[in-house]
């Protein structure tokens, strides 16, 4: 029985050192986003105060966050000028909490920290020549800001600690015909890497669908990943790039 007692503050520490290392709590809630994702994300969902290393799909992005928007979550989208708001609206985001700032100026991460720190769900894309996915002390403040706030941070970019990678790959449209007609849906492939496994979850599906819809094409997959240190960087690299 002592030992069981002595072991408890042990079981404690090492925790803290877990959640101080992976940069996030390991009972952070999980934020349910659409049912073609569950499958592929770690916990099911968006999980509170992680980032999320995005590819540079707007379809992706909006998909990730309507679920959340249409459950009442404040959402906010940074550095993405092309965003319009029909396009938002479409997948189903909520106009009414959803927070544009199309021109964040270079202290871009400055004002995403200043956004974390209300809204729950926050979508940046840093500018061309930014060094913030690869660590630094405004990084590191604003991962300690989305702990503290539960904040969910998807970036169009490289992140570091991220709690996944979320990439598109093998992109195909439907609807044109021999050089005419009209754009009716897009199928792709996304996947997802996490640090928790070392396979990556994918999964054939369209984004949209002709009706604007998002559906699965068939059961989630799995594919082994390099476990090497510097061969997992370099794949997360070209996955978000």
């Amino acid at each position: 029985m002592r030992d069981q007692v002595q072991a408890v503050p042990d079981v404690h520490a090492l925790r803290a050192r877990l959640e101080h290392m992976q940069g996030r709590r390991m009972d952070a809630p999980v934020l349910p986003t659409h049912p073609a994702f569950t499958a592929l994300l770690p916990g099911g969902g968006l999980r509170s105060g992680s980032a999320y290393a995005v590819a540079r799909s707007m379809s992706l992005l909006l998909a990730l966050m309507a679920r959340p928007s249409q459950d009442g979550a404040w959402c906010g989208v940074i550095g993405m000028p092309e965003l319009g708001a029909e396009a938002a609206e479409k997948y189903g985001l909520d106009l009414d909490r959803l927070v544009f700032i199309p021109d964040p100026g270079p202290r871009w991460l400055a004002v995403t920290a200043t956004i974390a720190e209300v809204l729950p769900v926050v979508a940046v894309r840093p500018p061309a020549g930014s060094t913030a996915g690869r660590g630094g002390a405004e990084t590191a403040r604003l991962a300690a800001r989305m702990r503290d706030r539960g904040t969910v941070l998807l970036v169009q970019g490289a992140w570091p600690q991220a709690e996944a990678v979320i990439d598109v790959a093998d992109s195909r449209w439907s609807g044109l015909g021999q050089g005419h007609g009209y754009l009716a849906g897009r199928e792709l492939t996304v996947s997802v890497s996490s640090r928790r496994s070392p396979n990556a979850r994918r999964a054939r599906m369209l984004l949209p669908a002709a009706d604007g819809t998002i559906e699965l094409l068939g059961a989630p997959t799995e594919r082994l990943v390099p476990r090497h240190r510097d061969e997992v960087a370099d794949y997360r690299t070209r996955a978000v790039g």
